[in-house]
């Protein structure tokens, strides 16, 4: 993701003025902010370990951040408090890609439809590569959240990891006479590295606390 990101990002004319490739944590916030100095924007897919050390090196030197790494939501409070403490910039998501931005938005419209008729039942399936350690997704955890303002009902996600799956994403309404399915897949990491830039882009300009959906709202406006 690193590389893709620095990719597109020169091909758009921006520059790089620092590569971190640590995703344990082990630099101090210090340590790590004296390597991204001067930044204007800093990108983070490491791990949810480093997540809080990497909002305290962006928040105290004044550098906006765009989230990318999951499975930190526990740490959620935290963050957020960070952020507004320093009344910094920050973008967070559990998927970049603008593709799985608008799915949100086709997912939370069809739940809001078929909840209306009690012989549906929803479910949720998620896969992705072998390598990917959060489950569910929290691509699947925000489809979750959606689906739930308009089914009060339990229903079932299921996880798949294997090979290199980029990430596939499917939202069933399951009726006595029929079946409709909502998917997205992801061809490559290609989309999740051009959201995160969209996102750098926008908060860039911005002050606040941003999921990355609101970003694509404030942009669709």
């Amino acid at each position: 993701m690193g590389t893709m990101v620095e990719t597109l990002a020169m091909a758009k004319g921006h520059e790089i003025s620092a590569a971190i490739d640590e995703t344990s944590g082990a630099l101090s916030a210090s340590a790590l902010g004296q390597k991204i100095d001067g930044s204007d924007v800093a990108i983070d897919f490491s791990s949810a370990t480093a997540v809080r050390r990497n909002v305290a090196a962006c928040m105290t030197g004044g550098i906006a951040l765009v989230e990318g790494t999951t499975g930190w939501i526990e740490n959620f409070g935290e963050v957020k408090a960070v952020v507004e403490r320093y009344k910094g910039s920050f973008v967070y998501g559990a998927n970049f890609s603008i593709g799985v931005n608008l799915f949100y938005r086709i997912v939370d419209h069809a739940s809001e439809l078929f909840a209306r008729f009690p012989e549906y039942e929803v479910f949720i399936e998620e896969q992705h590569h072998s390598r990917k350690k959060d489950a569910p997704s929290g691509t699947a955890l925000k489809l979750k959240s959606l689906v739930e303002r308009h089914f009060k009902n339990e229903f079932s996600i299921t996880s798949t990891r294997a090979g290199n799956i980029p990430g596939t994403h499917r939202v069933g309404f399951d009726g006595p006479a029929d079946q409709v399915l909502l998917e997205h897949t992801a061809r490559s990491r290609e989309g999740f590295a051009a959201g995160a830039l969209l996102a750098a882009e926008w908060i860039a300009e911005n002050k606040g606390f941003y999921e990355f959906s609101e970003v694509i709202e404030e942009i669709l406006k």
